[in-house]
């Protein structure tokens, strides 16, 4: 996360701060890959992929933040910006318990710890809250405040951060109280996607993301910043239409206004890229599976074992932020179109879920909905369920039905067996495999190898020696049950998607349902 110095000038901070981390990333990676003494797998005969690069530059960053984390607070006022920019932030995380057992809250701030780290902070202490209700001043109780504005003097702590969505007031009166910055779960989340954006599309949702949150709250200073219409005749209008003028803050939202009003207009060009490729590949009758789940769930892991390819892999919140797309063959030869989609989380920032809907549209688009699940998570049901929230959502915004869908319960190497127990309970239809060990993915690949044929039609087909294309298609499209040949040509007993089968209507001998 980026340190704030003065709110006025939050944003400019957070565009120097982010740029300098990625040119130390850049900087760190490329001195490492310029030193073969100091890397000697790169001596052997292996070839980085492109998830295995962006991991080694986020492992870089965060490996000097630790190393320059070891300074002294002896240094002078010169060095003390450029520290306070690399070191990690000692933060102090807030929680309100309003319903559920002791071990659901401590589960949510465990998710909350982990979202700090995958930011770059330091956990000094964490704490909560029994209430009924947020308090609606403070969030927190006065003693609570107290209790926290102490662990903030002793640990010298630079953030808190509050396991809540906070209103303005809220977030100005805890300020003015611990005199530290504070910040909700949804500004947390925010600043992991703004880190993690590589593509100029997710870096464009991320910026109207922000820019719809903070619009709501843009603060003042007070009618000394007003801009003032008076003056001498002729400059500013003079007699007449001298006034309080606009003030400060709203020129900040009507600034923000027009660079929302830019982002959407950028956004929707993309969308129309992104459509005209998916439009590509539903001209291929290709099925297309998307993977879904919540955040850390393996899903780029799944991918991996499932295709082969190098999608970047990393024990983090929000590591997957850009769709990525690939083709694999199954086992029976058929041709299938893998899209790995940013992971959701409880209370999903609204604006996210807006900023990103041609991104999360991707899962409606999809033949299959492939939707991972974290075994080893101690509340597998409470990320189902908020999975199922947020493809709710689209659903209703976009009008379009959800596809199929299957449960795959990932990570079942490191899961508590009773909880295993409890989802084979509760869970009809669903598979269990590790992406690790590659325990369960045959059964997976088989179990998908089924569904796709239930959707094709089932025909016998008669093609001409001299459309050996047709036969090609075929092979590639579709699953051969049966292949002879006779005189004229190539006999086949084929599963077809039925667009396809709509096109080889020429060759069709009989079909069946």
């Amino acid at each position: 996360m980026t340190e704030h110095y003065d709110d006025r000038d939050t944003q400019e901070f957070a565009d120097h701060d982010t740029i300098d981390n990625v040119n130390v990333a850049e900087d760190t990676a490329e001195n490492q890959a310029g030193s073969p003494a100091e890397n000697p797998a790169e001596n052997a005969d292996h070839s980085p992929t492109v998830g295995e690069l962006d991991l080694e530059a986020r492992s870089s960053l965060r490996r000097l933040t630790r190393g320059v984390n070891t300074y002294t607070d002896e240094q002078s006022d010169g060095y003390d910006v450029e520290y306070r920019k690399l070191r990690l932030e000692k933060v102090v995380l807030v929680g309100v318990w309003t319903e559920g057992t002791v071990a659901q809250i401590e589960a949510r701030l465990a998710e909350l710890k982990a979202l700090a780290e995958t930011a770059g902070s330091e956990i000094v202490d964490t704490l909560y809250q029994k209430r009924d209700k947020p308090d609606s001043g403070t969030y927190i109780g006065s003693g609570k405040v107290k209790e926290v504005k102490a662990i903030v003097t002793e640990t010298g702590a630079d953030t808190v951060i509050c396991d809540g969505e906070l209103s303005p007031s809220q977030m100005i009166a805890l300020e003015k109280t611990l005199d530290v910055k504070v910040i909700d779960r949804t500004m947390l989340i925010l600043d992991i996607f703004a880190q993690h954006a590589k593509s100029k599309e997710g870096k464009a949702q991320v910026a109207l993301a922000q820019m719809e949150y903070l619009i709501t709250r843009v603060r003042g200073w007070g009618g000394a910043l007003s801009r003032q219409a008076g003056g001498r005749a002729g400059s500013n209008g003079g007699v007449g239409l001298r006034g309080p003028g606009e003030t400060k803050i709203e020129a900040d939202r009507r600034r923000l206004r027009t660079d929302m009003a830019k982002l959407r207009k950028e956004i929707a060009g993309m969308q129309t890229s992104r459509d005209i490729k998916r439009e590509r590949r539903d001209a291929a009758a290709i099925p297309q599976v998307a993977i879904a789940g919540y955040t850390n769930a393996g899903k780029s892991s799944l991918i991996n074992s499932l295709t082969g390819a190098g999608v970047l892999v990393e024990d983090a919140l929000f590591a997957t932020l850009d769709p990525t797309t690939r083709r694999a063959s199954l086992r029976d030869g058929r041709a299938v179109v893998f899209t790995d989609t940013v992971g959701f989380v409880r209370h999903l920032p609204t604006q996210l879920v807006e900023a990103f809907r041609s991104t999360l549209e991707e899962v409606l688009a999809a033949d299959v909905v492939l939707h991972v699940v974290d075994g080893s998570d101690p509340f597998p049901m409470e990320q189902i369920a908020a999975v199922n929230k947020v493809i709710g959502d689209i659903v209703k915004e976009t009008g379009r039905p959800a596809p199929p869908e299957m449960l795959v319960v990932n990570k079942i190497d490191a899961a508590d067996p009773l909880v295993l127990a409890e989802l084979r309970h509760r869970l009809d239809d669903v598979v269990f495999v590790s992406a690790h060990t590659g325990e369960g993915i045959e059964e997976l690949e088989t179990r998908l190898e089924l569904f796709l044929n239930s959707l094709d039609t089932h025909v016998y087909v008669h093609i001409p020696f001299t459309r050996g294309d047709i036969v090609t298609r075929v092979h590639e499209l579709g699953t051969v049950i049966s292949e002879d040949y006779d005189d004229a040509g190539t006999r086949m007993e084929v599963r077809l998607p039925a667009a396809v089968a709509g096109e080889l209507h020429e060759f069709v001998v009989s079909e069946t349902a």
